[in-house]
């Protein structure tokens, strides 16, 4: 039994990605799966963050990039750069993110709070920093994140 899961603290694990230098962390819980990037079909008038949708099994799904959202640079397709299928409130969305790194079990007082700094992401969509050793994690709330009104998918998700 590990130290933390005896001391009773709560243990939480999260999905750790890219996105330009810094690192990120969603609750793995709201993850379905992780595939490579694969084109996507474009739709008319929709903002340049969404890259438009992929038919996932028989489902389509609109296609977030994030470096582009949040203006984290030229975004650049390689091998390394992947799309993490989000299941949120029984919608599914897809994010492009840089790569992915693993998942990372993070207990309470690993996770601090997060200073309102100016980050790419609003203090108010960040659940904290998660700290392991020397590496930093910036923990987004995944969930308020995409179905906020600033990434307009909530009405056209459920269109």
């Amino acid at each position: 039994m590990n130290d933390a899961a005896s001391a009773g603290t709560a243990v939480q694990e999260f999905l750790a990605f890219k996105l330009g230098s810094e690192e990120y962390g969603i609750d793995i819980l709201k993850v379905q799966e992780i595939r490579g990037y694969e084109a996507v079909t474009r739709i008319a008038n929709a903002p340049e963050f969404i890259k438009g949708v992929i038919n996932l099994r028989g489902i389509i799904i609109p296609v977030v990039d994030m470096r582009i959202k949040f203006k984290l640079g030229e975004p650049v397709y390689d091998q390394f750069t992947v799309v993490i299928i989000l299941n949120i409130n029984g919608r599914v969305v897809g994010m492009v993110v840089d790569s992915v790194s693993d998942v990372t079990s993070l207990t309470e007082d690993q996770i601090k709070p997060a200073p309102d700094m100016g980050t790419a992401f609003s203090s108010e969509y960040m659940i904290g920093l998660g700290t392991i050793d020397e590496r930093m994690l910036i923990l987004v709330d995944i969930q308020r994140l995409m179905s906020s009104p600033e990434m307009g998918l909530s009405e056209k998700l459920a269109a």
